[in-house]
C-alpha cells in the first residue's frame, strides 16, 4: 500500500517534475535525459533524475555511478549524488534489482507495485527540475508512474524522437497517451538528427530530417530542438563523462543547452 503523504514529502521541495518519453526503444531517450540534466546543471539548477526504466536503467553508467549502496533515511531512499556539490541527484530502479545482469521477467503487477513504491519512496531534498526516464511506449508501467507522481504534480512531458517517419509514426501514441491522461506536452526532441564529422565538423542527414519538427507541426507541438549525432559525445558518455565540461564549444552542446533553456522558460510559465 502507497502512502500519499510519503509522496508529497517526498517531492514537497521539487520545483517542476518532467516526463522523458519516447514511443520507441533505442531514440536516445535515456541520452537525452542525461544531457538536459547536464545542461541544467550547468545552468545553475539543481537537478534529479529518476531513472524508472527497468529493463534497460543506463543512466548510472553515463554518470559514471557505477553500481552503489543506496541507503535509506527516516523519509526514503537516498539519492546518489553525482558530485561534491549535490547539484545532480539520481536514483536508478537498476540500484534495486539484485543482479544487474540479470532479464527482468515479471508480470504487469509486480512491475506497478515496485514503481509506485520507487517514486514514492525517494527522499529528494530541494530540486529545481526532476526529470523522469520512463520505459520506452505506453505501458501499465507509465500508468504506475504518472498515478502515482500526479498525488504530487507533473509539469508535463517532453517526447524524444529520430528524423525517420517509422520513430515519429510511434510518438503520435505517445502524444495521444499524453492527452488521455491529461499530461501537457512540454514539447518535442528530434534527436541524431544529422551526423557530425568528428573531423570536418559538417552535419550529414544519415536517417532523414525535420521529422520531429514536421510531427510538432502537425500535433500543434512545440519543437524544442534538434540534437545531431556527434561521435565526440558518445564517447563522453561511455565513458561518463560530462560532456558540457569536455566539449563545451561542440553544436550538440550548444543545442542541447538551447533546448533547456526553452524547457526552463516553459516550466517557469507554467
Amino acid at each position: 500500500q502507497i502512502n500519499n503523504n510519503n509522496i508529497s514529502e517526498s517531492l514537497s521541495q521539487v520545483q517542476h517534475v518532467v516526463l522523458v518519453l519516447s514511443g520507441k526503444g533505442g531514440v536516445g531517450k535515456s541520452t537525452i535525459t542525461t544531457e538536459l540534466a547536464l545542461a541544467l546543471r550547468h545552468a545553475g539548477k539543481k537537478v534529479g533524475i529518476l531513472d524508472v526504466d527497468l529493463c534497460g536503467p543506463s543512466i548510472p553508467r553515463m554518470l559514471n555511478v557505477g553500481r552503489p549502496d543506496v541507503h535509506q533515511c527516516d523519509s526514503g531512499w537516498v539519492p546518489v549524488y553525482t558530485d561534491a556539490q549535490k547539484s545532480l541527484a539520481l536514483m536508478s530502479i537498476g540500484f534495486l534489482l539484485d543482479d544487474p545482469d540479470e532479464a527482468v521477467v515479471w508480470r504487469g503487477p509486480k512491475k506497478t507495485a515496485l514503481i509506485g513504491q520507487f517514486v514514492s519512496d525517494v527522499a529528494w531534498g530541494e530540486l529545481d527540475v526532476l526529470l523522469v526516464d520512463t520505459p520506452p511506449g505506453t505501458s501499465d508501467e507509465h500508468l504506475a508512474v504518472l498515478e502515482n507522481l500526479k498525488k504530487h504534480r507533473v509539469d508535463g512531458a517532453v517526447l524524444v524522437t529520430t528524423p525517420q517517419a517509422v520513430s515519429t509514426g510511434d510518438v503520435r501514441r505517445e502524444i495521444t497517451f499524453c492527452k488521455k491522461t491529461g499530461v501537457r506536452i512540454l514539447g518535442i526532441i528530434e534527436n541524431m538528427s544529422g551526423f557530425v564529422c568528428p573531423h570536418c565538423s559538417e552535419c550529414s542527414n544519415i536517417f532523414s530530417k525535420g521529422g520531429g519538427e514536421e510531427l510538432a507541426k502537425l500535433t500543434g507541438s512545440v519543437f524544442l530542438g534538434a540534437v545531431p549525432l556527434d561521435p565526440l559525445l558518445s564517447a563522453s558518455m561511455e565513458e561518463g563523462k560530462d560532456f558540457s565540461q569536455t566539449f563545451p564549444e561542440s553544436s550538440t552542446f550548444s543545442a542541447i543547452n538551447s533546448i533547456s533553456q526553452t524547457l526552463l522558460c516553459s516550466l517557469q510559465a507554467s
